[in-house]
């Protein structure tokens, strides 16, 4: 099993309401924490806006709008 890093830490402020939602939502999916489900909406909320996890070797450069094969772009005339 993976040994899980968590080194960073992140304080949040939320509304009563918006605890009792995590909470809510936490217990009926027996999540073992609240830190767990802020964990897994994060990362269910940002699969759904279309970010993926990225490797953590790829360089800045590696992200643009065009693919490197992608020559529509880059036509010499």
């Amino acid at each position: 099993m993976a040994e899980l890093s968590r080194a960073e830490r992140l304080q949040i402020m939320l509304t009563s309401d918006e605890l009792r939602m995590v909470d809510d939502w936490r217990f009926s999916r027996r999540m073992p924490s609240r830190s767990s489900a802020i964990r897994e909406l994060l990362k269910r909320g940002l699969i759904a806006e279309g970010f993926a996890i990225s490797n953590p070797k790829t360089k800045s450069k590696d992200f643009g709008l065009a693919q490197p094969d992608d020559d529509a772009g880059n036509s010499k005339k």
